[in-house]
């Protein structure tokens, strides 16, 4: 079983944000294999998927952005899930807006979310999906610039890159890590590597 855990903030005030991309992809992922309503556990919506022969649960945590590894820890706790089948979906204000990098381990870079989960999981030997939504403007907040929303162009970008970073979940799925990252990251990034 795989396990694809998109980093967000619940509430309708956040929806559309750029923290919450995550939510985004994985909505995009149960859209297209015909998931079922979600059920909430782990303080977390949770939605079933059959990639090939793979199974894979749709994660939202609905802990607040900054809390996500009190949904995490407890759920990879109860499948005995083996970290390598473990991909976090998050937003980066260090990558240009509409650039994805698959990443196999490494620091948090400041993202929130995903320090949380590598705090509880007491590891960085995690897998990541990093969506970019840009730096924020000189002299603006990078909190306020997260949660607030996209601009009609910038949401053009983000609507494509969610479909590209939605094939690449699939690859990593279906063909592993190393192959997707050597897919869907940008051309002169080491992959062989994947850190950070």
């Amino acid at each position: 079983m795989k396990v694809v855990v998109g980093l967000g903030n619940p509430g309708r005030k956040y929806e559309g944000t750029r923290h919450n991309v995550g939510f985004q992809l994985v909505a995009e992922l149960a859209r297209r294999h015909g998931a079922r309503s979600p059920k909430t556990k782990f303080e977390a919506e949770i939605a079933e998927i059959q990639l090939g022969s793979e199974r894979v649960l749709l994660v939202a945590p609905q802990t607040f952005m900054n809390a996500s590894g009190r949904s995490v820890r407890p759920l990879a706790d109860f499948y005995q899930l083996e970290l390598s089948n473990l991909l976090v979906v998050c937003d980066d204000i260090a990558l240009p807006l509409g650039r994805i990098r698959l990443r196999k381990s490494g620091s948090s870079g400041g993202q929130k979310g995903l320090e949380n989960i590598l705090q509880q999981l007491g590891t960085q030997e995690v897998a990541r999906l990093r969506i970019g939504v840009d730096a924020p403007p000189p002299q603006m907040d990078a909190a306020d610039y997260v949660l607030g929303r996209f601009g009609k162009w910038e949401a053009g970008v983000v609507d494509t890159a969610l479909m590209r970073a939605a094939d690449a979940v699939e690859a990593w799925v279906i063909d592993g890590l190393v192959t997707a990252m050597n897919r869907f990251n940008p051309p002169g990034l080491d992959t062989t590597t994947g850190t950070g």
